[in-house]
Order: structure tokens, then C-alpha cells, then sequence
């Protein structure tokens, strides 16, 4: 089971500007102020105290759930950022190749491919697996072709030179190797998973409300062709189809799958922001969205959407559970018969107002002494049958 280490910045604080690695802890959002104040109470988490601390943090954590002996590792070939998850499938040749996204406005998408191919046979053979291959970063052409360049030390800008003194160096500063390659800035990439049934990868953007138009100061964080929506409050999904439809090739092809919305839908409710994806074995992908507190401003509560991929339903929106007022809705997975959908339910209740003693909803106890808590769900059809049939 691989485990993504995400907002890691927000519980250090102190005073970074201090310090020679002032410039790599602003690049990973560490500006003194951090939401929790941890960093008050714990040295552990005073980056003026304890400069390498931040460094421990950022990684995929691999855990083993059928040993209960086994200790968990931190994957660090995969490279250090905000990862969301990381989302693994095969090679033509058998290779393990891991997708991730880097949650943050303006961040990257990345792939690992692994060195050595999978045994199946022996899941023991596998075990270091993830310490040995490529980590790359993606660059989205305007032509629609997208490039997949590896993050290795002494390749192009790499180098001593640049402050790299080893692969260790970048990989603990994979945010800026990523920038001196020139990839492409996104909207914030949060999930990236490929359909099972036609090989097709999706990457979700959730949404970017500080992206700028073209002429603005800021080159980077202007619109480009794979984020062409100013102020892009909705998010949407790319496509992607793999170079000669293997996951490992060098580079791949790239189009807009879904825009995010009003105009997505023609009902009162309407996809924005979405988070997290699932595909069943017909190919159908499953969203879920994470408007956070925009809800309150728009009046519209996050859910869970299904579309075919293909054919003439293609893109056609279809909702199927609603969340409680305040919360977000991740992680759909379906048991391998697809007759029970998981989804998590998160932060119900969380708004800019709402107090412990008056939250918005008291999700999903109802209970005036129980404030709301977060939950997970399990979906199944009164039948029996597969969900979506």
C-alpha cells in the first residue's frame, strides 16, 4: 500500500529566512506562519532549530499489510513534493509505473519507472522495488504532445553547478530540479490514474484561482495550453494516451477530457473541483470533488460523478451521491466484484464560520453532544448488483 505524505509545510514554522536553505524551504511553502503551530510547542518542527526536519517529509511511504512485522519505508526515488497519492500500473514489459501529482497551484506532474520488472509470482521479490528507477516530470507541448523528462543527477541543468551535489539532492529538492527543466506548471495536479480498460491515463487539475492571462508579469503563472482558464475556479481533466499505448514510453499524447463547471452540466448541480477518480472494468471513471470553501459561496455541495469515457456518452455527467454541507468527498474504490463503492467523507461541517458549538451539520450522527466526523461510506445497490449498472 503506498501512502502520500501531502501538506507536510503547514506544521513548521520559525524563521526560515535565517537560514542557507532559505530559499529551498520558501519553495515548499515554509514561511514561518505556519495554520498549525506544532512548530510553538515541538522543536522538532522549528525549522530554526532543527533546519533538516522539513527534509523527512514529502515522500510516498510504502506499508506492507499482510505482515504485521514489517516496517514502513519511505519510497524516496519517487521524489519529494505535496504528493496527493500514487496511482501504479504495468509496463508493456512489466515494469511498476507510478503516477503523482504535486497538490499546489502551479506544480508539476510526475512518473517513476521502476528499473526492474514486477514478479507476480513472488510479491517478496518486489520489496525494494520502488528504490531503483527513473523519476520524470511533465512537459504539456502546445501541440498537444506531452514530454516525459527524468529528474537524474548530471543530466542537463542537474549538476553542481546548480547546487546538486547528488541524485539524494535532487530528489530531496524535486520542486526545483522540476523547474530548472521547464515543466509545465499546472492547476493544481492532484490525482492521476489510467483506465483499465482502454490504457488512457486522467490527470485532475482541481482548480487554480491565481492563474493570470497571457501578458501578465508572471510568466509562470500565466495560462498555457493544457491550463487555458484565468482565474480557473472549476478544474478540469486531461487525457492522456501513451506513446504506442505503454505507460513507460518517453513521451505521450494529451487532450481535454472535462471542463468543470456550469457548463459542464445543464442540471443545478454541477461538477467543480475535482479531487480524486476511480474506473470500473467498463472503463467508466468515477469523480469526486473538493470545492472546499467555495461551496459556501456558490451554494453547490461536493458529490460523486460518473461519465463513460467513450462513445456517446462520453463526458455526460451523472451524480450519484451528494456530501454532507462542508465536506469533500476522496478516495473512490470499488471492491473487486463492484457491488460496494467506498468514498470518504472528509472535514463534514468545515466553513469559514461555523464554530465547534454551532457547526454546520452534526454529520453523521446527528447528535447535539457528537460534533460532525469525518466517515467513510459504503455504497451498495438494495438488488445486490454492480454499482453504475
Amino acid at each position: 500500500m503506498l501512502s502520500a505524505e501531502e501538506n507536510f509545510n503547514l506544521y513548521f514554522g520559525g524563521d526560515p529566512a535565517k537560514l542557507p536553505e532559505a530559499a529551498h524551504l520558501k519553495r515548499y511553502g515554509m514561511a514561518g506562519k505556519p495554520e498549525h503551530a506544532w512548530w510553538k510547542y515541538a522543536d522538532r518542527f522549528d525549522v530554526t532549530k532543527e533546519p533538516n526536519e522539513p527534509n523527512r517529509f514529502g515522500w510516498i511511504v510504502e506499508i506492507d499489510p499482510y505482515d504485521p512485522n514489517s516496517v514502513p519505508v519511505k519510497r524516496t526515488a519517487l521524489g519529494r513534493f505535496k504528493h496527493e497519492g500514487a496511482a501504479t500500473v504495468l509496463s508493456k514489459d512489466g515494469r511498476l509505473v507510478v503516477y503523482s501529482g504535486d497538490d499546489q497551484a502551479f506544480e508539476y506532474v510526475y512518473r517513476f519507472v521502476s528499473r526492474d520488472k514486477v514478479d507476480l509470482a513472488r510479491p517478496g521479490a518486489n520489496r525494494d522495488l520502488l528504490d531503483h528507477g527513473t523519476l520524470s516530470v511533465a512537459r504539456f507541448e502546445e501541440d498537444g504532445g506531452v514530454r516525459w523528462m527524468p529528474l537524474v543527477f548530471g543530466e542537463g541543468p542537474l549538476t553542481a553547478k546548480n547546487g546538486f551535489r547528488s541524485q539524494a539532492d535532487v530528489l530531496i529538492e524535486t520542486r526545483r530540479a522540476a523547474d530548472l527543466l521547464g515543466a509545465t506548471p499546472m492547476d493544481r495536479p492532484e490525482d492521476v490514474e489510467t483506465n483499465p480498460a482502454t490504457g488512457k491515463v486522467y490527470v485532475v487539475l482541481t482548480n487554480n484561482r491565481e492563474r493570470l492571462a497571457k501578458g501578465s508579469p508572471i510568466p509562470k503563472k500565466e495560462v498555457n495550453a493544457p491550463n487555458p482558464r484565468p482565474k480557473n475556479h472549476f478544474g478540469h481533466l486531461l487525457e492522456l494516451v501513451p506513446d504506442g499505448g505503454d505507460p513507460a514510453a518517453p513521451g505521450a499524447r494529451w487532450d481535454f477530457f472535462l471542463r468543470c463547471g456550469p457548463e459542464s452540466t445543464a442540471r443545478a448541480l454541477w461538477l467543480a473541483c475535482p479531487d480524486n477518480v476511480a474506473f470500473d472494468r467498463r472503463g467508466r471513471i468515477w469523480i469526486s470533488s473538493d470545492m472546499g470553501r467555495e461551496q459556501e459561496k456558490i451554494r453547490i455541495p461536493d458529490a460523486l460523478w460518473a461519465a463513460d469515457t467513450e462513445g456517446e456518452g462520453r463526458g455526460v455527467l451523472r451524480a450519484l451521491y451528494t456530501a454532507p454541507i462542508g465536506a469533500e468527498i476522496t478516495g473512490p474504490c470499488f471492491t473487486p466484484d463492484e457491488r460496494t463503492l467506498f468514498i470518504a467523507i472528509q472535514h463534514p461541517g468545515e466553513s469559514e464560520t461555523a464554530k465547534y458549538e454551532t457547526p454546520l451539520t452534526r454529520w453523521p450522527d446527528f447528535d447535539p453532544a457528537l460534533p460532525p466526523r469525518p466517515a467513510v461510506v459504503a455504497i451498495t445497490r438494495e438488488d445486490g448488483g454492480e454499482i453504475g449498472t
